[in-house]
């Protein structure tokens, strides 16, 4: 392997870039941004038509779904940058601010209760595209997730979103059923037989919406979509499970205000090197709720955008 030659005052810009160094080597992979995984065809032979022009042929995935290519050595990374360009890609997703979102495949999955793709994609254009300029005290990851199956793991980001079906329960359509098949479908044990009839326990339900629609009497006839929101949720040396908001949200509008608010909130309230997580615990998870359920920061948006950050 070659010595390294490269200043560190070099790596670091190209670090900015989407371009991280393989150790050991004078080379980088570029990190490729994606729409939470989902590229075309053609995008697919430009990268690969790339590795093998510019890298040493490998193309890996990371774990948030963008595109790496190995072995780029640091006077081909503008070539390599030009070159997936004419496909209108572009490196990057590194840095103190707004990382590349993720989601499950919600969309087409038989458990999805929302389409994840095309949730993910909004805040992708909004938040990712959008605030790109926007210096944070630390990264700041989303995840979009469609099911409480948790398969994209939401609640361990700093903004997670999980699409949720609350019951629809007429307890006085119940029939009192030996055998209830709201009872045998419910992965959690939600549904309690009380007095020969069945009650949805809503400490235990996940809305996970398995059970609409499956009562022969119509005592559970369907759901209300929705999402849930968790905060400050993290993984790495520390992990924290982020904390579920007590509204679940009707519309992907009011989900996509929360996300701008988390934002808001962590840039007006962090401080330099601390997580979403660390800001939360410290302001408290009551007055961060309050915050998030309120307009009042997005009235305070271009001020907040402007101001210095937080030091420790």
């Amino acid at each position: 392997m070659a010595a390294l030659t490269i200043k560190p005052e070099e790596e670091k810009r190209v670090k900015g870039l989407g371009f991280l160094s393989n150790k050991g080597t004078d080379n980088f992979s570029g990190r490729i941004i994606t729409r939470n995984g989902k590229i075309t065809a053609a995008e697919m032979a430009c990268i690969a038509q790339a590795a093998e022009k510019f890298g040493n042929g490998n193309v890996v995935f990371t774990t948030r779904l963008t595109v790496e290519v190995q072995g780029i050595p640091f006077e081909k990374i503008e070539d390599f940058r030009a070159f997936i360009a004419k496909e209108g890609l572009k490196t990057g997703g590194t840095g103190a601010k707004v990382r590349p979102v993720v989601s499950c495949k919600g969309t087409t999955c038989q458990y999805g209760l929302i389409d994840t793709y095309a949730l993910s994609e909004e805040i992708h254009k909004r938040f990712f595209e959008g605030y790109g300029d926007v210096r944070l005290p630390h990264k700041f990851k989303i995840a979009v997730g469609g099911c409480p199956n948790n398969c994209v793991k939401p609640d361990l980001n700093d903004l997670g979103i999980v699409g949720q079906r609350i019951p629809n329960f007429h307890a006085e359509e119940c029939k009192g059923c030996k055998k209830c098949r709201i009872e045998e479908i419910c992965p959690m044990g939600a549904p309690q037989r009380t007095d020969g009839k069945i009650n949805i326990d809503t400490d235990i339900c996940s809305h996970c919406g398995r059970c609409a629609g499956k009562c022969y009497f119509k005592a559970l006839p369907d759901g209300t979509n929705g999402f849930k929101v968790y905060v400050g949720g993290r993984w790495g040396k520390k992990v924290a499970q982020g904390r579920p908001l007590s509204k679940i949200f009707s519309s992907e509008e009011e989900v996509l205000s929360v996300v701008e608010k988390a934002i808001l909130l962590f840039r007006e309230q962090g401080r330099i090197g601390e997580r979403f997580s660390q800001t939360i615990d410290r302001i408290g998870f009551e007055k961060a709720e309050e915050m998030l359920l309120s307009d009042d920061i997005l009235g305070r948006k271009e001020a907040i955008l402007a101001a210095d950050l937080q030091s420790k």
